[in-house]
Protein backbone atom coordinates (compact mmCIF):
# COMPACT_ATOMS: atom_id res chain seq x y z
CA UNK A 1 0.00 0.00 0.00
CA UNK A 2 0.85 3.63 -0.70
CA UNK A 3 0.41 5.37 1.96
CA UNK A 4 1.84 9.03 0.84
CA UNK A 5 0.21 11.73 3.12
CA UNK A 6 -0.67 13.77 0.05
CA UNK A 7 -2.50 10.59 -1.69
CA UNK A 8 -4.78 10.66 1.81
CA UNK A 9 -5.30 14.28 1.59
CA UNK A 10 -6.67 13.50 -1.98
CA UNK A 11 -8.72 10.95 -0.96
CA UNK A 12 -10.71 12.99 2.27
CA UNK A 13 -10.87 16.11 0.39
CA UNK A 14 -14.98 16.28 1.35
CA UNK A 15 -16.75 17.39 -1.74
CA UNK A 16 -20.51 17.82 -0.09
CA UNK A 17 -19.34 20.56 2.56
CA UNK A 18 -18.04 22.65 -0.15
CA UNK A 19 -20.20 26.07 -0.03
CA UNK A 20 -22.25 28.09 -2.04
CA UNK A 21 -18.51 30.36 -3.25
CA UNK A 22 -17.28 27.04 -4.45
CA UNK A 23 -20.14 26.02 -6.26
CA UNK A 24 -20.64 29.61 -7.92
CA UNK A 25 -17.23 30.02 -9.32
CA UNK A 26 -17.35 26.11 -10.10
CA UNK A 27 -20.14 27.21 -12.42
CA UNK A 28 -18.54 30.60 -13.96
CA UNK A 29 -15.87 28.30 -14.45
CA UNK A 30 -17.87 25.59 -16.48
CA UNK A 31 -19.98 28.33 -18.38
CA UNK A 32 -16.94 29.91 -19.92
CA UNK A 33 -15.30 26.62 -20.78
CA UNK A 34 -18.79 25.59 -23.16
CA UNK A 35 -18.31 29.24 -24.00
CA UNK A 36 -15.29 28.62 -25.33
CA UNK A 37 -15.85 25.54 -26.87
CA UNK A 38 -18.70 26.35 -28.76
CA UNK A 39 -16.62 29.03 -30.08
CA UNK A 40 -13.92 26.78 -30.80
CA UNK A 41 -16.19 25.18 -33.27
CA UNK A 42 -15.67 27.50 -35.99
CA UNK A 43 -12.05 26.88 -36.14
CA UNK A 44 -9.94 24.35 -38.68
CA UNK A 45 -9.26 22.52 -35.57
CA UNK A 46 -12.33 21.53 -34.67
CA UNK A 47 -13.22 19.51 -37.85
CA UNK A 48 -9.98 17.63 -37.63
CA UNK A 49 -10.21 17.05 -33.83
CA UNK A 50 -13.49 15.23 -34.72
CA UNK A 51 -12.95 13.16 -37.71
CA UNK A 52 -9.70 12.00 -35.85
CA UNK A 53 -10.99 10.43 -32.74
CA UNK A 54 -14.53 9.04 -34.42
CA UNK A 55 -11.76 6.73 -36.33
CA UNK A 56 -9.21 6.29 -34.13
CA UNK A 57 -11.05 6.27 -31.02
CA UNK A 58 -13.83 4.03 -31.83
CA UNK A 59 -16.87 4.15 -29.33
CA UNK A 60 -20.41 5.30 -28.04
CA UNK A 61 -19.98 8.70 -25.65
CA UNK A 62 -20.82 11.40 -27.33
CA UNK A 63 -18.27 14.37 -28.68
CA UNK A 64 -18.86 17.97 -26.98
CA UNK A 65 -20.33 20.16 -29.92
CA UNK A 66 -19.59 17.40 -32.55
CA UNK A 67 -21.45 15.03 -34.40
CA UNK A 68 -20.36 11.40 -33.61
CA UNK A 69 -19.65 9.04 -30.91
CA UNK A 70 -15.83 7.85 -29.34
CA UNK A 71 -14.43 5.83 -26.31
CA UNK A 72 -14.01 8.30 -23.77
CA UNK A 73 -10.10 8.45 -24.15
CA UNK A 74 -10.95 10.09 -27.61
CA UNK A 75 -13.85 12.14 -26.21
CA UNK A 76 -11.39 13.58 -23.98
CA UNK A 77 -8.92 14.19 -26.71
CA UNK A 78 -11.44 15.62 -28.70
CA UNK A 79 -12.82 18.46 -25.88
CA UNK A 80 -9.95 19.40 -24.96
CA UNK A 81 -8.53 19.66 -28.66
CA UNK A 82 -11.33 21.83 -29.01
CA UNK A 83 -11.26 24.47 -26.02
CA UNK A 84 -7.56 24.45 -26.91
CA UNK A 85 -8.24 25.71 -30.34
CA UNK A 86 -9.37 29.09 -28.97
CA UNK A 87 -6.79 30.57 -26.56
CA UNK A 88 -10.08 32.31 -24.36
CA UNK A 89 -10.46 29.56 -21.62
CA UNK A 90 -9.36 29.91 -18.19
CA UNK A 91 -5.72 29.95 -16.37
CA UNK A 92 -3.72 30.13 -13.46
CA UNK A 93 -0.65 32.04 -13.01
CA UNK A 94 1.79 29.98 -11.40
CA UNK A 95 1.15 26.71 -13.29
CA UNK A 96 2.04 29.02 -16.68
CA UNK A 97 -0.71 27.57 -17.99
CA UNK A 98 -4.54 25.99 -17.96
CA UNK A 99 -6.55 23.26 -16.14
CA UNK A 100 -10.36 23.48 -17.34
CA UNK A 101 -9.46 22.88 -20.79
CA UNK A 102 -8.21 19.28 -19.60
CA UNK A 103 -10.45 18.80 -16.52
CA UNK A 104 -14.09 19.24 -18.51
CA UNK A 105 -13.31 17.18 -21.35
CA UNK A 106 -12.17 14.29 -18.83
CA UNK A 107 -15.19 14.81 -16.94
CA UNK A 108 -17.71 14.34 -19.55
CA UNK A 109 -15.89 11.20 -21.28
CA UNK A 110 -16.92 8.97 -18.81
CA UNK A 111 -20.21 7.08 -18.77
CA UNK A 112 -20.30 7.51 -14.69
CA UNK A 113 -21.12 11.37 -15.47
CA UNK A 114 -24.69 10.45 -16.44
CA UNK A 115 -25.71 9.76 -13.09
CA UNK A 116 -24.14 12.66 -11.51
CA UNK A 117 -26.42 14.97 -9.48
CA UNK A 118 -25.26 18.59 -10.88
CA UNK A 119 -24.00 19.48 -7.12
CA UNK A 120 -21.85 16.58 -7.57
CA UNK A 121 -20.66 16.94 -11.13
CA UNK A 122 -19.43 21.01 -10.16
CA UNK A 123 -18.02 19.32 -7.16
CA UNK A 124 -16.03 17.20 -9.36
CA UNK A 125 -14.66 19.82 -11.34
CA UNK A 126 -13.51 21.79 -8.26
CA UNK A 127 -11.66 18.92 -6.96
CA UNK A 128 -10.06 18.36 -10.53
CA UNK A 129 -8.95 22.69 -10.24
CA UNK A 130 -7.21 21.60 -6.89
CA UNK A 131 -5.30 18.67 -8.01
CA UNK A 132 -3.92 20.22 -11.31
CA UNK A 133 -3.15 23.35 -9.95
CA UNK A 134 -1.13 21.66 -7.39
CA UNK A 135 0.84 18.93 -10.09
CA UNK A 136 1.20 22.27 -12.10
CA UNK A 137 2.78 24.28 -9.65
CA UNK A 138 4.53 21.56 -8.33
CA UNK A 139 6.12 20.93 -12.22
CA UNK A 140 7.09 24.23 -12.37
CA UNK A 141 8.95 24.04 -9.20
CA UNK A 142 11.02 21.06 -9.89
CA UNK A 143 11.77 20.91 -13.27
CA UNK A 144 14.32 22.43 -15.67
CA UNK A 145 12.44 22.71 -18.97
CA UNK A 146 9.16 24.80 -19.46
CA UNK A 147 6.59 22.43 -20.38
CA UNK A 148 2.99 22.35 -22.03
CA UNK A 149 -0.24 22.37 -19.41
CA UNK A 150 -0.84 18.87 -20.96
CA UNK A 151 2.40 17.72 -18.39
CA UNK A 152 0.12 18.54 -15.20
CA UNK A 153 -2.96 18.90 -16.38
CA UNK A 154 -3.01 14.99 -17.09
CA UNK A 155 -3.02 14.45 -13.42
CA UNK A 156 -5.90 16.35 -12.65
CA UNK A 157 -8.08 14.77 -14.96
CA UNK A 158 -6.79 11.24 -13.61
CA UNK A 159 -7.65 12.09 -10.47
CA UNK A 160 -11.02 13.35 -10.83
CA UNK A 161 -11.75 10.10 -13.13
CA UNK A 162 -10.51 7.82 -9.95
CA UNK A 163 -12.38 9.65 -7.64
CA UNK A 164 -15.48 9.28 -10.30
CA UNK A 165 -14.83 5.72 -10.59
CA UNK A 166 -14.33 5.02 -7.28
CA UNK A 167 -11.19 4.23 -6.90
CA UNK A 168 -9.11 3.15 -3.62
CA UNK A 169 -5.54 5.05 -2.42
CA UNK A 170 -3.55 2.40 -4.36
CA UNK A 171 -4.89 2.66 -7.79
CA UNK A 172 -4.93 6.92 -7.32
CA UNK A 173 -1.51 6.01 -6.31
CA UNK A 174 -1.05 4.07 -10.12
CA UNK A 175 -2.88 6.24 -11.91
CA UNK A 176 -1.51 9.69 -10.81
CA UNK A 177 2.22 8.12 -11.25
CA UNK A 178 0.61 6.81 -15.29
CA UNK A 179 -0.32 10.22 -15.68
CA UNK A 180 2.83 11.80 -14.70
CA UNK A 181 4.98 9.21 -16.77
CA UNK A 182 3.11 9.72 -19.90
CA UNK A 183 2.23 13.76 -19.76
CA UNK A 184 3.17 15.31 -22.96
CA UNK A 185 6.48 17.08 -21.80
CA UNK A 186 6.08 19.26 -24.97
CA UNK A 187 8.32 22.42 -25.01
CA UNK A 188 6.28 25.45 -24.41
CA UNK A 189 8.02 27.98 -26.00
CA UNK A 190 8.48 25.55 -29.07
CA UNK A 191 4.51 26.67 -29.72
CA UNK A 192 5.16 29.99 -28.77
CA UNK A 193 7.42 30.57 -31.65
CA UNK A 194 5.82 28.38 -34.14
CA UNK A 195 2.25 28.52 -33.31
CA UNK A 196 0.67 25.57 -34.76
CA UNK A 197 -2.34 23.34 -34.08
CA UNK A 198 -0.06 21.45 -31.16
CA UNK A 199 -1.35 24.52 -29.08
CA UNK A 200 -0.47 23.98 -25.45
CA UNK A 201 -0.46 20.46 -24.90
CA UNK A 202 -3.86 19.33 -23.30
CA UNK A 203 -5.29 17.51 -25.64
CA UNK A 204 -2.73 14.78 -24.99
CA UNK A 205 -3.07 15.56 -21.65
CA UNK A 206 -6.53 14.79 -20.73
CA UNK A 207 -6.48 11.80 -23.03
CA UNK A 208 -3.60 10.29 -20.69
CA UNK A 209 -5.39 11.20 -17.52
CA UNK A 210 -8.48 9.01 -18.70
CA UNK A 211 -5.91 6.85 -19.94
CA UNK A 212 -4.05 6.64 -16.48
CA UNK A 213 -7.38 6.14 -14.47
CA UNK A 214 -8.65 3.15 -16.73
CA UNK A 215 -5.08 1.20 -17.14
CA UNK A 216 -4.94 1.36 -13.08
CA UNK A 217 -8.09 0.45 -12.37
CA UNK A 218 -7.04 -2.63 -14.58
CA UNK A 219 -3.74 -3.24 -12.69
CA UNK A 220 -1.33 -1.67 -14.86
CA UNK A 221 1.13 -0.37 -12.72
CA UNK A 222 2.96 3.46 -12.77
CA UNK A 223 5.84 4.80 -10.71
CA UNK A 224 4.82 7.57 -8.08
CA UNK A 225 4.02 10.73 -9.16
CA UNK A 226 7.00 13.48 -7.78
CA UNK A 227 5.02 16.09 -8.63
CA UNK A 228 2.56 14.88 -5.89
CA UNK A 229 4.72 12.36 -3.33
CA UNK A 230 8.12 14.13 -3.50
CA UNK A 231 9.51 15.49 -0.41
CA UNK A 232 10.28 19.00 -1.57
CA UNK A 233 6.73 19.36 -2.94
CA UNK A 234 4.71 18.32 0.25
CA UNK A 235 4.19 22.11 0.74
CA UNK A 236 1.81 22.23 -2.11
CA UNK A 237 0.03 19.84 -0.96
CA UNK A 238 -0.48 20.55 2.60
CA UNK A 239 -3.49 22.71 2.14
CA UNK A 240 -5.55 20.31 0.05
CA UNK A 241 -9.00 21.44 1.43
CA UNK A 242 -8.14 24.57 2.75
CA UNK A 243 -6.86 26.60 0.36
CA UNK A 244 -8.71 26.29 -3.16
CA UNK A 245 -7.14 27.25 -5.89
CA UNK A 246 -10.26 27.09 -8.01
CA UNK A 247 -10.33 30.71 -6.46
CA UNK A 248 -6.82 31.79 -7.81
CA UNK A 249 -8.14 31.20 -11.52
CA UNK A 250 -8.13 33.62 -13.89
CA UNK A 251 -10.75 34.32 -16.71
CA UNK A 252 -9.87 35.83 -20.22
CA UNK A 253 -11.44 38.73 -21.85
CA UNK A 254 -10.01 38.28 -25.22
CA UNK A 255 -9.73 35.04 -27.52
CA UNK A 256 -5.33 35.23 -27.68
CA UNK A 257 -2.75 34.78 -25.20
CA UNK A 258 -2.80 35.61 -22.23
CA UNK A 259 0.87 37.19 -22.63
CA UNK A 260 -0.51 39.33 -25.23
CA UNK A 261 -3.22 40.89 -23.24
CA UNK A 262 -1.84 43.03 -20.69
CA UNK A 263 -0.85 45.36 -24.24
CA UNK A 264 -4.41 45.07 -25.26
CA UNK A 265 -5.25 46.75 -22.04
CA UNK A 266 -2.59 49.32 -22.71
CA UNK A 267 -3.26 50.29 -25.78
CA UNK A 268 -7.09 50.58 -25.10
CA UNK A 269 -6.44 52.61 -21.97
CA UNK A 270 -5.34 55.32 -24.19
CA UNK A 271 -7.53 58.32 -24.95
CA UNK A 272 -9.85 57.32 -28.12
CA UNK A 273 -9.31 60.60 -29.85
CA UNK A 274 -5.35 60.07 -29.73
CA UNK A 275 -5.63 56.27 -31.16
CA UNK A 276 -6.93 57.31 -34.27
CA UNK A 277 -4.97 54.94 -36.61
CA UNK A 278 -4.56 56.56 -39.03
CA UNK A 279 -2.54 59.43 -37.26
CA UNK A 280 -0.21 56.37 -35.97
CA UNK A 281 3.19 56.74 -37.12
CA UNK A 282 4.61 53.43 -34.90
CA UNK A 283 3.97 51.74 -31.84
CA UNK A 284 5.87 50.85 -28.91
CA UNK A 285 4.64 47.53 -26.37
CA UNK A 286 7.19 47.27 -23.42
CA UNK A 287 6.33 44.33 -22.01
CA UNK A 288 8.11 40.45 -20.18
CA UNK A 289 10.35 38.27 -22.21
CA UNK A 290 7.62 35.64 -23.20
CA UNK A 291 5.37 38.66 -24.28
CA UNK A 292 7.89 39.38 -26.77
CA UNK A 293 8.19 36.36 -28.01
CA UNK A 294 4.40 36.78 -29.27
CA UNK A 295 6.43 38.08 -32.27
CA UNK A 296 4.26 36.77 -35.30
CA UNK A 297 3.31 40.01 -37.31
CA UNK A 298 1.56 38.81 -39.97
CA UNK A 299 -0.53 36.13 -39.21
CA UNK A 300 -1.70 33.21 -41.86
CA UNK A 301 -3.86 31.35 -39.66
CA UNK A 302 -5.93 31.43 -36.30
CA UNK A 303 -3.07 29.89 -34.72
CA UNK A 304 -0.84 32.10 -35.59
CA UNK A 305 -3.08 35.29 -34.57
CA UNK A 306 -3.72 33.74 -30.78
CA UNK A 307 -0.15 33.71 -30.04
CA UNK A 308 0.82 37.39 -31.89
CA UNK A 309 1.63 40.37 -29.80
CA UNK A 310 0.75 42.63 -32.46
CA UNK A 311 -1.75 41.35 -34.11
CA UNK A 312 -3.50 41.57 -31.14
CA UNK A 313 -2.60 44.88 -30.55
CA UNK A 314 -3.32 45.83 -33.94
CA UNK A 315 -7.01 44.48 -33.76
CA UNK A 316 -7.40 46.58 -30.38
CA UNK A 317 -6.51 50.19 -31.95
CA UNK A 318 -8.03 49.09 -35.59
CA UNK A 319 -11.05 47.34 -34.03
CA UNK A 320 -11.58 48.52 -30.30
CA UNK A 321 -11.53 44.76 -29.20
CA UNK A 322 -10.07 41.23 -29.82
CA UNK A 323 -12.52 39.31 -30.66
CA UNK A 324 -12.95 35.53 -33.01
CA UNK A 325 -13.45 37.45 -35.82
CA UNK A 326 -10.30 39.30 -35.78
CA UNK A 327 -7.78 36.29 -34.91
CA UNK A 328 -10.33 34.38 -38.20
CA UNK A 329 -11.65 35.83 -40.06
CA UNK A 330 -10.31 39.11 -40.37
CA UNK A 331 -6.53 38.15 -41.17
CA UNK A 332 -6.14 39.82 -44.37
CA UNK A 333 -7.61 42.79 -43.36
CA UNK A 334 -5.09 45.52 -45.03
CA UNK A 335 -5.98 48.11 -42.25
CA UNK A 336 -5.37 45.64 -39.43
CA UNK A 337 -2.35 44.44 -41.47
CA UNK A 338 -0.71 48.26 -41.72
CA UNK A 339 -1.14 48.77 -38.11
CA UNK A 340 0.73 45.19 -37.12
CA UNK A 341 3.41 46.10 -38.94
CA UNK A 342 4.06 49.22 -36.77
CA UNK A 343 4.16 47.37 -33.99
CA UNK A 344 7.71 47.33 -31.84
CA UNK A 345 7.77 45.17 -28.94
CA UNK A 346 10.46 45.73 -26.40
CA UNK A 347 10.88 43.93 -23.11
CA UNK A 348 11.67 45.45 -19.72
CA UNK A 349 14.01 43.67 -16.81
CA UNK A 350 11.50 44.93 -14.11
CA UNK A 351 8.48 43.00 -15.76
CA UNK A 352 10.50 40.21 -16.61
CA UNK A 353 11.56 39.82 -12.61
CA UNK A 354 7.75 39.84 -11.76
CA UNK A 355 6.66 37.16 -13.89
CA UNK A 356 5.35 34.39 -13.89
CA UNK A 357 3.03 35.17 -10.91
CA UNK A 358 2.32 39.12 -12.83
CA UNK A 359 2.63 39.45 -16.18
CA UNK A 360 2.81 43.45 -17.35
CA UNK A 361 2.59 45.30 -20.39
CA UNK A 362 2.68 49.24 -21.39
CA UNK A 363 2.09 51.15 -24.50
CA UNK A 364 3.14 53.89 -26.27
CA UNK A 365 2.21 55.34 -29.30
CA UNK A 366 4.26 57.98 -31.50
CA UNK A 367 1.68 59.90 -33.67
CA UNK A 368 2.23 61.55 -37.28
CA UNK A 369 2.48 65.08 -35.63
CA UNK A 370 5.53 63.91 -32.98
CA UNK A 371 3.11 63.82 -30.35
CA UNK A 372 4.08 60.63 -28.22
CA UNK A 373 1.36 59.16 -26.07
CA UNK A 374 2.18 56.56 -23.10
CA UNK A 375 -0.17 54.36 -20.87
CA UNK A 376 0.34 53.17 -17.72
CA UNK A 377 1.56 49.86 -16.94
CA UNK A 378 -1.46 47.14 -16.97
CA UNK A 379 -2.23 43.69 -16.11
CA UNK A 380 -4.91 42.11 -18.48
CA UNK A 381 -8.00 42.02 -16.61
CA UNK A 382 -9.48 38.76 -14.98
CA UNK A 383 -7.15 38.29 -12.72
CA UNK A 384 -8.59 37.37 -9.27
CA UNK A 385 -7.53 40.52 -8.10
CA UNK A 386 -9.00 42.07 -10.88
CA UNK A 387 -11.93 39.54 -12.14
CA UNK A 388 -14.39 39.62 -14.57
CA UNK A 389 -17.79 39.87 -13.14
CA UNK A 390 -20.31 37.48 -13.78
CA UNK A 391 -22.31 40.31 -16.63
CA UNK A 392 -19.00 40.00 -18.32
CA UNK A 393 -18.35 36.97 -18.28
CA UNK A 394 -21.91 35.99 -19.56
CA UNK A 395 -21.68 38.72 -22.37
CA UNK A 396 -18.38 37.18 -23.41
CA UNK A 397 -20.08 33.66 -23.55
CA UNK A 398 -23.11 35.01 -25.35
CA UNK A 399 -20.34 36.05 -27.68
CA UNK A 400 -18.95 33.14 -27.72
CA UNK A 401 -21.70 30.54 -28.10
CA UNK A 402 -24.75 32.11 -29.64
CA UNK A 403 -23.48 32.78 -32.96
CA UNK A 404 -22.83 28.60 -33.05
CA UNK A 405 -25.85 27.52 -30.75
CA UNK A 406 -28.24 29.72 -31.21
CA UNK A 407 -31.36 29.86 -28.84
CA UNK A 408 -29.63 26.78 -26.97
CA UNK A 409 -26.58 29.46 -25.50
CA UNK A 410 -29.31 30.42 -23.24
CA UNK A 411 -31.01 27.14 -22.46
CA UNK A 412 -26.98 25.89 -21.33
CA UNK A 413 -26.59 29.24 -19.29
CA UNK A 414 -29.63 28.49 -17.30
CA UNK A 415 -28.85 25.19 -16.46
CA UNK A 416 -25.30 25.73 -15.62
CA UNK A 417 -26.22 28.46 -13.33
CA UNK A 418 -28.89 26.06 -11.89
CA UNK A 419 -27.16 22.87 -11.77
CA UNK A 420 -26.36 22.63 -8.49
CA UNK A 421 -30.54 22.21 -8.38
CA UNK A 422 -30.91 19.37 -11.16
CA UNK A 423 -29.47 15.91 -12.75
CA UNK A 424 -26.11 16.57 -14.67
CA UNK A 425 -27.95 14.76 -17.52
CA UNK A 426 -30.05 18.50 -17.75
CA UNK A 427 -26.80 20.14 -19.16
CA UNK A 428 -25.52 16.62 -20.82
CA UNK A 429 -28.63 16.60 -23.42
CA UNK A 430 -27.43 20.31 -24.27
CA UNK A 431 -23.68 19.24 -25.20
CA UNK A 432 -24.11 17.88 -28.49
CA UNK A 433 -23.95 19.00 -32.29
CA UNK A 434 -24.45 22.64 -33.03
Amino acid sequence: MHDHPSLYRMQGVDLSALDGAHLHQAKRCLLDLLGVAAGATRTPLADKAARFVTIQHGGDRPLLFANGQASPTGVALHGAWLIDALDAHDGQVLTKGHAGVALLPGLLALPEVNRLSGRDFLALLVYGYEIATRAGIALHATSPDYHTSGAWNALGVAAVAARLRGADVETLHHALGIAEFYGPRSQMMRCIDHPTMLKDGSGWGAMTGISAALLAEDGFTGAPALTVTAPDVAFIWQDLGERWYLHEQYFKAYPVCRWAQPAVEAVLSLPPEKRDPAAIKSIEIITFHEGKRLHVTHPTNTEQAQYSLPWSVACALGRGTVDVKGISDELDAPDLKALASKVEIHEDDNFNARFPAERWACARLILNSGEVIESANFEARGNPDQPLSDAELLEKYQALAKPVLGDRAARIHEVVMSLDTRPASDLLALLGAP
